[in-house]
């Protein structure tokens, strides 16, 4: 039987030009994206200027009050940009003024970023008065005071008098105060209702990985444990969150109650078009002393950059979804490190992933050198293993493998070492794949012609949605699925064939899997699969250089024949394998004599 080795010469060539078109349609596209920016940004600053003054309005929800009757006023320092409404007391309007918003119009990323506008949040205290009515601060009218960088806003319930204070402080840090005085008076409870709808808007290109992205995150035990909660419902009744907040993709919305929120529960549900993402509803109670409320809160309208994060020390950094354990260990401690020690270089982002794949790559290249030396032993020792395969055809399976294995023990071939490879790519894998999507510093970082390498590019548009696909072509992914393609092809050739009936064609499943992985790419951040094309790449690049370089078969033949004179020293594992299929054997010798006896 013909062997496949590899690749052939003209496989070798077309991977080349295939190389070249692409690098050469890659820089294209950059030049095109560069210009095109240049343009953006001189209509972006004529625009500003023409809207260099514009009034805002506040949005009646209190069909009571009339929309003069609402007041604004609004704090302000080189990170936030707040507003207030004096119906309900609330935060009407949050802009991070250092971030930019998604245009699905435009295509870029171009629009100011507001997490709070246009009224998609609304919160408020509730609570019932003597009456049995039931009272939500959400609905009275207030009147704003502005002092310096903090603004009162006060309102009257039937004497009772309401204040809610808000200090703006550094690091997107609102400061919450509320004091009530002759609240006691009109209500005998305990405690007030903290209720909080909330109305995530698309800030990303990518409207579905940014959706899976949103959802619940909170605190409890002192801040010592934290959790999370992306499905429709969320229940915490017996715990005391110290904050409850809501992540999106790069940016989180989180209220901190110094006293702890009881009874927590809330729902969410995801919107399928338009601006907005998820709708989420909180609900938890707050203590109230003599049936005052008296409360300490602060707000935090922040972006998810962990060296933020960790200097809250509120346990903040794991809103950031690194992955668990040492796969998030992986991304804080490596993958994060080494970015930024690449990009101190001056190196554009696209830049930076190749260098790191390359680091990455040479780290890796004594277990691939290893995995490619088995693949050549595994060649060397195929005539003995199809000669074990001829002679038990028609034998008993188990005796069969038990030659083959033999044949293995004898050449000092170990199948388990081409699984380390496997097993390492995995974690590495996962960590990737959480990390590209979550880490802020790729946001809006552009690579030819992909524009944002924490989201797909979509250089190629369909006029119709694929399946599973979507409506675009992800230009990096296809690369990826071609280059997994040719290293399929040159991996595969030594894969043994199944010999038992019913047994499935590992070759054929190993070139279905890199079209499968194009319908996962295709959505995915660019910044994944540029990594993987070029880890792939690379990949191709060390099997040539060990097969044609390092690797010789003749002295790989002549250690293999002295392996085999050598007395050999069977290993645990060998010898659990060998214990267990000679127990499996025995026991089917047992039922086949039971079965005989009965006939």
């Amino acid at each position: 039987m013909q062997q496949n080795n590899g690749i052939d010469k003209k496989q070798m060539i077309s991977f080349a030009v295939l190389c070249l078109v692409l690098f050469g349609f890659m820089f294209y596209f950059q030049n095109k994206q560069t210009k095109e920016a240049e343009l953006k940004a001189q209509q972006q600053k004529t625009e500003q200027a023409k809207n260099a003054v514009k009034p805002t309005q506040a949005t009646n929800i209190n069909p009571s009050v009339t929309p003069n009757a609402i007041q604004t006023a609004s704090l302000g320092n080189n990170e936030l940009k707040l507003e207030f409404s004096s119906l309900g007391g609330q935060v009407s309007k949050v802009e991070l003024l250092k971030y930019k918003a998604y245009d699905h119009k435009t295509d870029h990323a171009d629009q100011p970023l507001y997490l709070i506008n246009k009224n998609n949040s609304n919160y408020g205290f509730q609570f019932k008065d003597k009456t049995g009515k039931v009272v939500n601060t959400k609905d009275l009218v207030f009147s704003p005071t502005v002092n310096g960088n903090a603004v009162t806003l006060t309102a009257d319930y039937n004497g009772a008098v309401i204040q809610f204070i808000y200090t703006l402080l550094p690091k997107y840090t609102l400061d919450f105060k509320v004091r009530t005085q002759g609240l006691s008076k009109i209500t005998s409870d305990n405690k007030a209702d903290f209720i909080w709808d909330y109305n995530v808007r698309n800030l990303e290109k990518g409207r579905a990985q940014e959706q899976s992205h949103s959802e619940f995150s909170y605190a409890f035990n002192n801040y010592k444990d934290y959790d999370y909660d992306g499905r429709t419902t969320m229940e915490e009744e017996k715990e005391t969150l110290n904050w409850i907040g809501v992540k999106q993709q790069f940016f989180s919305s989180v209220i901190e109650a110094k006293n702890g929120f009881i009874q927590s529960k809330g729902n969410q549900e995801n919107v399928e078009e338009g601006e907005y993402l998820k709708k989420f509803n909180y609900e938890g109670f707050v203590q109230m002393t003599g049936s005052e409320l008296n409360q300490d809160f602060t707000w935090y309208f922040m972006p998810l950059d962990l060296p933020l994060l960790k200097s809250y020390d509120k346990n903040f950094d794991e809103i950031l979804p690194l992955g668990w354990s040492f796969i998030g260990a992986m991304n804080r401690y490596f993958f994060m490190w080494l970015y930024g020690i690449i990009a101190s270089w001056g190196l554009s982002a696209g830049w930076v992933i190749f260098v790191m794949t390359i680091i990455v790559k040479l780290i890796l290249s004594p277990i691939m050198y290893k995995q490619h030396k088995l693949s050549a032993m595994m060649k060397v020792i195929r005539p003995e293993i199809d000669e074990v395969n001829a002679k038990f055809k028609d034998a008993d399976p188990m005796k069969k493998q038990q030659a083959t294995m033999e044949v293995y023990r004898k050449a000092g071939v170990n199948q388990m070492a081409g699984c380390l490879p496997a097993l390492v790519q995995i974690p590495i894998f996962y960590a990737l794949f959480r990390f590209f999507p979550n880490f802020i510093d790729l946001r809006g970082q552009g690579f030819w012609f992909a524009k944002d390498l924490t989201a797909y590019d979509d250089l190629i548009k369909l006029p119709f949605k694929v399946p599973f696909l979507g409506d675009h072509l992800s230009i990096f992914a296809l690369a990826c699925t071609v280059v997994i393609l040719i290293y399929t092809v040159m991996t595969s050739g030594n894969m043994q064939q199944p010999q038992q009936e019913g047994m499935p064609n590992m070759k054929v499943l190993m070139y279905i899997f890199p079209v499968t992985f194009l319908f996962f790419l295709n959505t995915s951040a660019s910044g994944l699969s540029w990594y993987y094309f070029v880890s792939n790449a690379i990949n191709i690049l060390i099997i040539l250089v060990i097969k044609y370089v390092i690797l010789d078969e003749k002295k790989i033949h002549a250690q293999i024949q002295s392996n085999k004179e050598k007395p050999k020293t069977e290993g645990k594992f060998q010898k659990k394998m060998r214990e267990m299929m000679e127990s499996a054997q025995q026991q089917q010798q047992a039922q086949e004599q039971q079965r005989n006896k009965k006939k």
